[in-house]
């Protein structure tokens, strides 16, 4: 039969790619988009800037949750946020496809580090945890043709750095240094560290089932 799992994971993000993430690692969490405004906050480093996005986003969600907290189950509020530092700048989503293009005539035979924001709220227990994960990224050389094939695609749009390696942008990448999570959005070991600072356990979200005899 499936066992109860006392703990509910809020997911404060509409990204498929960290809701995938979490189910590859056995968590299925419940999603519920923030609604912050990104684009009305600043910051002079990519990394602060996530951090701070990630928080706002936890925050916002945890917000309005608070009167759910007496429920019984533990629940547990998880913002994030990527953007990619290149060359001195901050890279979000592209605004446009021809943003998108230039971005990459810079990016290529170049690396950048993706920074990945991470904020977990114990709204039953009124405990948080915080931490940016950050990996540096080398991106192939590509030729004009495949940018503008790649950017044709619209998968640039939708992403930090516009660029992905679990999807099709994955052969544009020719290797990171660090965790491959942490460009794909969410850092499962990060994940696991910021839990055990709130006295949780990450095998606790695990949703599985077991049989009975």
């Amino acid at each position: 039969m499936r066992t109860p799992n006392p703990f509910r994971l809020v997911l404060a993000s509409q990204s498929p790619a960290r809701r995938k993430s979490l189910q590859a690692a056995g968590i299925n969490p419940e999603v519920l988009v923030s609604g912050v405004d990104e684009s009305a906050v600043k910051a002079q480093d990519a990394e602060t800037l996530c951090l701070t996005l990630a928080q706002m986003k936890a925050e916002s969600v945890a917000h309005r949750l608070r009167p759910e907290a007496a429920s019984g189950r533990d629940l547990l509020v998880l913002g994030c946020d990527s953007l990619l530092a290149f060359d001195g700048e901050i890279f979000g989503k592209p605004v446009s496809a021809d943003d998108a293009v230039a971005r990459w005539r810079e990016m290529r035979g170049r690396s950048g580090v993706l920074h990945t924001g991470h904020c977990v709220i114990d709204v039953s227990g009124g405990g948080r945890a915080e931490a940016v994960a950050s990996t540096t990224v080398h991106f192939a050389d590509v030729t004009d043709a495949e940018i503008e094939a790649y950017v044709g695609t619209g998968e640039p749009l939708h992403v930090a750095g516009a660029f992905t390696i679990d999807g099709l942008g994955g052969p544009f990448v020719e290797r990171v240094e660090g965790d491959p999570g942490t460009v794909v959005g969410l850092s499962l070991p990060l994940l696991r560290r910021l839990l055990a600072q709130l006295d949780r356990q990450i095998t606790d979200l695990w949703d599985t089932d077991v049989d009975e005899d």
